[in-house]
């Protein structure tokens, strides 16, 4: 995210990591070196529009330590991290409720220009109140119409990008002084019931036309459109989230006349990389000392749309555990590992996300044996920024190279044909009802 804090909150305070540097350009641009020296896919940024601001009844603690605000736009990131690398792709966030289809068709097809065809756009529905009253909504859109807007969004997107240009429209002939062959464009003329587009689009076509779709929403509607659009769709949890999301995404894929082989399943962790086990775990132990418990009551009362601002964090967890718990407090006490005594504990422990520490070969001996158990890939990420990624290339890629388990070199051609084998997606894909 294109901000100080995203996950491990207070993180930002040490001095061995730049978040604070996030409004320059030469440590995004550094990070992307990185990651293309450990032949990484993708950089993945997440996004947020709005505040998260129920916790306490406000937004004083977001401000305070910098959760997720300020936070710039991921996407004018994309061109200066394109520019030092080769191959990287970039997959960033956007919300269906924050442009219009038209304007971010040609902002799509610009970055994929731009980029020589590797961009991947996170397709996503919003799930801060706050956001919604930013974007012209009387509050956030209930979920289900949040999901309606995002197909219809989705159709508007695929005829811009894959139905309004021919293939050969651009004729760039300097003689005849035609550039683009007016009969190889066409108007979409969509009247639908969020936006009506008249169309054509404004940009020519592009290496992938549609960047590489991402999607990360697990409720059951959510997992219905993964299903239908989505190409890479993020896995929250543990190796066994990632076992029972494999079959049913293969189950819905199905339904939807596509494979579980054209969905990969991207799990998160966060890699805390040591020389040995107890180094890895010295490093955990000081990282956990700066984390910062107030932001991670803030950032979880915001994803779980709840004020937790009434806890004490020296509560034992054990006395929670009531027959009148429900929903949110629940799921959340559900999720404490083992040996968690507060919920102190437990809002560290959820602070501390997807951490994963060991030597270099612990954390590869990890990361295979959720390979195994349905995973496709990783989202990697940071304690501090950029020494988790340094670690990681430097300590497990070439242990997971090795193992075959990375690529040591890249596949020449856009993104999708690196993770798919094709510019373009294929037809089992809802797109090829609309395209030229």
């Amino acid at each position: 995210m294109n901000c100080i804090s995203h996950i491990q909150q207070g993180m930002w305070t040490r001095e061995d990591t730049r978040q604070t540097e996030f409004n320059s350009l030469e440590p995004w641009m550094e990070l992307a070196r990185i990651a293309e020296s450990g032949c990484f896919d993708t950089i993945f940024l997440a996004d947020v529009m709005g505040l998260y601001d129920n916790y306490k009844g406000g937004s004083e603690t977001s401000f305070r330590e910098a959760m997720q605000v300020p936070v710039n736009d991921p996407m004018l990131l994309i061109p200066a991290m394109a520019s030092v690398t080769e191959h990287l792709g970039f997959a960033f966030t956007s919300s269906v409720l924050q442009a219009h289809p038209f304007t971010f068709a040609r902002q799509l097809s610009t970055l994929d220009h731009l980029t020589n065809g590797r961009v991947a756009w996170n397709v996503v529905t919003s799930y801060l109140p706050n956001a919604g009253h930013n974007l012209g909504f009387d509050g956030l859109p209930p979920h289900e119409e949040r999901y309606a807007i995002a197909e219809e969004y989705l159709e508007v997107i695929y005829k811009l990008l894959e139905g309004s240009w021919a293939d050969d429209a651009v004729v760039n002939d300097r003689q005849k002084r035609v550039y683009v062959d007016p009969d190889l464009v066409r108007e979409i003329d969509h009247h639908g019931g969020y936006f009506d587009v008249a169309g054509p689009h404004l940009s020519a076509p592009s290496i992938q036309r549609t960047p590489v779709l991402f999607q990360a929403g697990m409720s059951e509607r959510g997992r219905d459109f993964a299903a239908r659009h989505a190409e890479c769709v993020f896995v929250v949890g543990s190796s066994r989230s990632g076992q029972a999301l494999d079959n049913d995404l293969g189950e819905r894929a199905d339904s939807n006349g596509r494979g579980r082989s054209d969905i990969k399943l991207i799990g998160g962790v966060a890699p805390i990389v040591g020389g040995t086990e107890a180094e890895a775990a010295a490093k955990r132990e000081e990282y956990e000392q700066s984390l910062s418990l107030e932001a991670g009551l803030a950032h979880i009362s915001g994803n779980i749309g709840a004020d937790l601002g009434e806890i004490d964090p020296d509560q034992p967890l054990e006395s929670f555990r009531t027959e009148r718990v429900q929903g949110f407090i629940k799921n959340l006490l559900d999720s404490a590992p083992a040996g968690t005594r507060t919920m102190g504990d437990l809002i560290k422990s959820n602070l501390a996300g997807a951490w994963l520490s060991g030597s270099a070969e612990q954390v590869a001996d990890e990361l295979e044996r959720r390979f195994n158990n349905g995973l496709d890939g990783f989202n990697l990420t940071y304690t501090v920024t950029p020494g988790t990624f340094i670690d990681f290339v430097e300590g497990v890629v070439p242990i997971l190279q090795e193992r075959g388990l990375v690529q040591d070199e890249y596949t020449e051609g856009s993104l999708r044909k690196k993770l798919f084998g094709s510019d373009r997606l294929p037809t089992t894909h809802p797109v090829a009802e609309f395209r030229y």
